[in-house]
C-alpha cells in the first residue's frame, strides 16, 4: 500500500482541497474515536487551509453534548458511540465553525470484555441543505488502537472525496 502517515495514497487530502474548491465548499471536523487523525490528515496537504476551517477533538459526554450539541440523554445512554452522535457531532461541526460540511467520528478504538473488536461511527453533514450525507461503521477486526483511527479517518475522508467527486 503507497502511503502518506498511515492513510491509503487514494484518500490524500489533495484530492479532498481540489474537490472542496471545485464545489465552493468549506469543511471542519469533530472527532472523538479518531483523537486528531482526522485533522492530522486532512492538514497535511498545503493549502488546505484555503478550505478547512478547523476541527475540535470532543472526549467526554459534557465537551460533545456543550461544543457539538449532541444529545445529552441519548449519548448518556450509549456510552457517546452511536449514528447518532456521530451524526449531532458532524453537524455540530459544521455550526461550530461555519463551514458547508462536518465530519464526525466516535467509537471504541480497543477491545474490551464486552466487545470483541474496535468498531467506530463517522457521519458527514451538509449544513447548508440540513441533510445527513453519509453515515457508516468502521470495523476494526485485528487492528491495533492506531491503526483503527488512522482507518476510520481514512474512511471518513474517502467517502467525503466520493460524494464531492
Amino acid at each position: 500500500m503507497d502511503s502518506c502517515r498511515g492513510y491509503p495514497k487514494t484518500y490524500r487530502t489533495v484530492n479532498l482541497l481540489d474537490f472542496l474548491l471545485k464545489n465552493k465548499a468549506t469543511l471542519a471536523v469533530a472527532e472523538s474515536l479518531t483523537g486528531g487523525h482526522l485533522q492530522a490528515a486532512i492538514t497535511a496537504t498545503p493549502g488546505i487551509s484555503e478550505v478547512f476551517e478547523g476541527g475540535i477533538t470532543a472526549y467526554s459526554l459534557h465537551q460533545k453534548t456543550h461544543l457539538l450539541g449532541v444529545t445529552k440523554t441519548h449519548a448518556k445512554r450509549v456510552g457517546c458511540v452511536s449514528v447518532q452522535v456521530a451524526i449531532e457531532m458532524a453537524r455540530g461541526a459544521a455550526i461550530l465553525f461555519g463551514t458547508t460540511y462536518g465530519i464526525g467520528t466516535t467509537g471504541f478504538a480497543d477491545t474490551a470484555p464486552h466487545r470483541k473488536f474496535p468498531y467506530a461511527y463517522w457521519a458527514i453533514y451538509n449544513l447548508p441543505s440540513e441533510k445527513i450525507i453519509i453515515f457508516n461503521e468502521t470495523l476494526g477486526e485485528n487492528l491495533s488502537r492506531t491503526q483503527m483511527q488512522e482507518k476510520t479517518a481514512g474512511d471518513a475522508l474517502a467517502a467525503l472525496i466520493h460524494h464531492l467527486s
